[in-house]
């Protein structure tokens, strides 16, 4: 099975140098990192437990609305106009709404894997930090203190 993975791997790498993919490709190890990067953000995420969309207002501002809804500030004419919109728009405008809402689903999705990326590179970024640190506050006590 291993053997199946690396060479979808491989035949995909060629395949993007092809179309002109990023040249640091060209280096196995770097496009084995970056696919496997990738893979842990979009298979291991729950994608509903993300911190990105939590930095935004509210879920309304990044949520997609995949559903219709009539509504009118008139008090006396609004019911016989919502009606109307019902019987007459939405038969009108269905085929419509089915197309769109596909789209949505799709850029949805699409949204939650790029959110998911985001988070898995910050955090691999964290992580690097904080490895950074440790190795220069370690290299700094040991040349710092006299061995004795």
């Amino acid at each position: 099975m291993r053997d199946v993975e690396r060479d979808v791997r491989h035949m995909r790498r060629k395949r993007l140098l092809a179309r002109g993919g990023a040249a640091d490709y060209r280096d196995a190890s770097i496009y084995a990192a970056v696919d496997e990067t990738l893979r842990r953000a979009i298979d291991a995420r729950d994608h509903d437990a993300l911190l990105l969309p939590d930095f935004l207002n509210s879920e309304a501002d990044w949520n997609l609305s995949l559903h219709l809804t009539y509504a009118s500030h008139r008090p006396a004419v609004g019911g016989m106009l919502i009606a109307i919109k019902r019987r007459v728009l939405l038969p009108l405008m269905r085929w419509l709404y089915e197309y769109s809402l596909e789209n949505f689903r799709k850029q949805r999705r699409i949204n939650q894997v790029l959110f998911a990326c985001i988070e898995e590179l910050a955090i691999e970024n964290a992580r690097l930090r904080q490895a950074l640190g440790e190795s220069s506050s370690r290299s700094s006590t040991d040349s710092g203190a006299p061995s004795v």
